[in-house]
């Protein structure tokens, strides 16, 4: 599959894109990433792995971009749109990216706390009051029956809670306990239901532990979906518009593509003699669901117009989303000894973030934050570095921590300045 270089007539598009991505001032695009201390050798071994990626059938064609010191210092887009497709990859390619949905519902959470509607430790049940009757539930085998014993949490779940993962909350597919068999049987995030449906029938299933005991990826950004509908009186999707989308300029962020922008959407394939692929929700399947938790499709340009907000301590373009002090908070890790977390990350309000160097498997440093969509797409911001990475591909779930984990330690050997 070739690679779509920018060069010649694209080169304009670079140079509006630096326009594009520009931060207080404007910023133009690195003549060479060497400008910025990156080196051009190692950027094309990306590539090259990339493409051969492409070849082995891991994904049909990606999108790459990192920016650092203000600047996108290098693109590349590879590969197709579609498995078997002739149409070829673009940078304006629209992308499921799942849970990067999750930083962004969690920064309008906390722009709604710097209005004073709430607090980070209140009790979610303060404004979603059927939250605050689930019981936790323990499983309890006599005379080879299993089943669960329902009782009341230590404390109440908070807002804090929900935004690092904390709540008691989890997923339907992530075990096989009769918790998760009860999130499954509720239809937990089924896509025909509306955010106040769903967190109705999560009300019905148990916590899998009393909140605050530690760490567990849940749905409980799509109950902060629901908590900001109540709190603004507008639907999800209407608030991110409102508060993202439209100050920074995303104008292919939604949770539905509309009929004129369908050719454009990038769809995954199987990988060749692999597993049967992870089913991805049709991009314009008519749902009522805009899951906070994952609902979202976007774009490099978008993603990145947040990305650049974040690094630049929550403004972009002259358009502030969030106080300097508030994204501190959001980026630092709340988290702490809890168990959960694999070595060397915590996990702030929407971030995952990196509490030491040596602990981890992947190279990075301690400060940088960001999150991954379960198709594959990622980012992270290293306030350290002045780096911010991107990556969009549309990836079969078996292969994407492969595919994150080799751009993101690639990019970290690319930084030589």
């Amino acid at each position: 599959m070739k690679k779509i270089v920018l060069t010649l007539a694209p080169l304009a598009f670079a140079f509006a894109l630096a326009t594009a991505v520009q931060a207080e001032t404007p910023a133009p695009m690195a003549g060479k990433p060497e400008e910025v201390g990156l080196s051009s050798m190692q950027l094309k071994r990306i590539e090259a792995a990339t493409k051969q990626n492409i070849d082995d059938g891991l994904m049909p064609g990606a999108v790459m971009l990192v920016a650092r010191r203000g600047k996108v210092a290098w693109v590349s887009v590879q590969g197709k749109l579609a498995p078997g497709s002739d149409e070829a990859m673009k940078f304006d390619s629209i992308f499921r990216i799942y849970s990067m949905t999750k930083p962004m519902v969690s920064l309008v959470l906390m722009q709604l706390v710097e209005e004073g509607r709430l607090q980070v430790t209140d009790p979610v049940s303060k404004y979603l009051p059927e939250i605050g009757k689930m019981k936790v539930g323990t499983e309890a085998t006599v005379e080879g029956r299993t089943s669960l014993h329902l009782a009341d949490p230590e404390r109440q779940m908070t807002a804090q809670d929900l935004m690092r993962h904390t709540a008691g909350l989890t997923y339907g597919n992530r075990g096989t306990s009769l918790v998760h068999k009860a999130y499954v049987d509720a239809k937990v995030g089924d896509r025909t239901a509306t955010n106040e449906e769903m967190v109705q029938r999560l009300s019905g299933t148990p916590l899998l532990f009393t909140p605050g005991a530690r760490w567990e990826y849940s749905v409980s950004v799509d109950v902060q979906g629901r908590l900001i509908e109540v709190l603004t009186g507008k639907k999800l999707g209407e608030a991110l518009a409102e508060r993202v989308f439209q100050p920074l300029g995303m104008v292919d962020t939604s949770f539905l593509v509309p009929t004129g922008k369908l050719a454009r959407a990038a769809q995954p394939g199987q990988k060749p003699n692999g597993p049967p692929m992870t089913p991805r929700f049709k991009v314009d399947d008519g749902a009522r669901y805009e899951s906070g938790g994952g609902g979202l499709l976007s774009t490099t340009d978008d993603y990145l117009r947040f990305t650049m907000a974040l690094a630049n301590n929550g403004s972009f373009q002259g358009k502030r989303l969030l106080g300097r002090k508030t994204l501190e908070f959001m980026t630092a890790d709340h988290t702490g000894t809890r168990p959960g977390r694999p070595p060397g990350f915590g996990f702030g309000l929407g971030f995952e973030v990196r509490t030491a160097q040596g602990d981890s498997a992947l190279p990075g440093s301690v400060g940088e934050y960001g999150w991954s969509g379960a198709a594959g797409t990622t980012f992270w911001v290293d306030p350290k570095e002045q780096l911010v990475g991107l990556y969009m591909v549309q990836a079969s779930e078996g292969d994407t921590r492969f595919l994150r984990g080799q751009f993101r330690t690639m990019v970290q050997a690319a930084l030589v300045d």
